[in-house]
């Protein structure tokens, strides 16, 4: 019973023996340190964090020889990938008198900086959308009765020449009314039903290439065990589309960009648990971001391009909060990322 509990804990949770062999691991730990537990049961917590901050062996010494529950905060945790930040807490389990155990909690505190992030990022989008919505329909009101009037005063006119200036009027109306809408974002809600990402993601690919020139390298990374997902196919396509159009833009069509997928588990989107989410990369080699814009790039009307309308990130943004996913970018010269989230479940329950 207590190891189902356990499992469905956030906090990874490590038990070692007083030999400081693991003897027992839940899944969030599995998740936390990249690893089964068959494969990481009976290691020891040296080959365990031998490569990560010294202040967790020592911790986990002292636990042992003091007998007092000890905490560090903010340490290094060495992975196979990657290094992450972890607060850190020990606490020694007695039997008779004396420790015959040692309780380890791993929290990760980048992972809440994410999850804090992400739930900003939200509230900046949606408050964004909302003003904008607002203006575009207050500037739509006007555009059609300008349309009206000018449709109403060609058909008055006889002379070419001034029909012509007439004709410019409802041809620069609808122009307006397509940003408008363009603007205001996806008005349909999607229909969903099962589909494979790959599907998706290699129809982009293919659709990417066949509007660039050769000098563009498309490369892939796909994971096969990614499940099918509930989702509009359509809307999934135009959103992923829109991220590798930008890449394509950024490496001015001669770089290279990679489009990658995996599985992620136990991930929190906004305030939502999820056991299962794809992920998909879309990396290129362009120059970067620039730092002032990163916070701003998915708000519309904001871009880089002179020619840009700004309004390609933040459609794909509104299409993928419809499947319960998020969009997400880091950027250096020579490697920008965009990470594309969505649910393999439609919620956690």
């Amino acid at each position: 019973m207590y190891k189902r509990i356990l499992d469905h804990i956030n906090e990874a949770i490590l038990l070692f023996d007083r030999d400081l062999i693991l003897t027992y691991i839940n899944t969030a730990g599995e998740i936390l340190l990249a690893g089964s537990a068959r494969h990481l049961t009976g290691l020891r917590a040296y080959d365990l964090f031998k490569a990560s901050d010294p202040a967790l062996m020592i911790n986990l010494e002292q636990c042992l020889t003091m007998e007092e529950p000890l905490l560090g905060r903010e340490l290094t945790l060495d992975r196979l990938l990657s290094n992450i930040t972890v607060n850190f807490s020990v606490t020694p389990l007695f039997r008779n008198e004396k420790v015959s155990e040692i309780l380890v909690e791993l929290q990760q505190v980048d992972n809440h900086l994410r999850i804090s992030k992400e739930e900003q990022l939200l509230t900046q989008q949606n408050t964004a959308r909302l003003l904008v919505r607002g203006l575009a329909h207050e500037i739509k009101n006007p555009l059609g009765g300008l349309r009206g009037a000018a449709q109403l005063l060609d058909l008055e006119l006889h002379d070419p020449e001034l029909k012509e200036y007439t004709r410019i009027i409802i041809a620069e109306s609808d122009r307006l009314q397509g940003l408008m809408d363009k603007m205001l974002g996806p008005n349909k809600l999607p229909k969903k039903q099962a589909l494979n990402i790959h599907e998706v993601v290699e129809r982009v690919r293919q659709l990417v290439q066949a509007e660039s020139s050769g000098n563009l390298l498309i490369k892939t990374d796909y994971d096969p065990s990614i499940p099918d997902l509930q989702a509009d196919k359509d809307q999934l396509i135009q959103a992923i589309l829109n991220i590798a159009r930008n890449a394509v833009q950024a490496v001015d069509g001669k770089g290279n960009i990679t489009i990658k997928t995996r599985i992620h588990r136990q991930m929190n989107i906004g305030r939502k648990r999820y056991k299962l989410t794809a992920k998909i990369d879309i990396i290129d080699n362009g120059p970067g971001i620039d730092g002032d814009m990163m916070n701003q790039i998915f708000y519309p009307m904001i871009t880089g391009r002179a020619e840009g309308t700004g309004l390609g990130l933040s459609i794909a943004q509104s299409l993928i909060n419809q499947h319960n996913g998020l969009i997400e970018c880091n950027s250096e010269p020579g490697n920008t990322v965009f990470s594309i989230f969505l649910p393999v479940e439609a919620d956690n329950e």
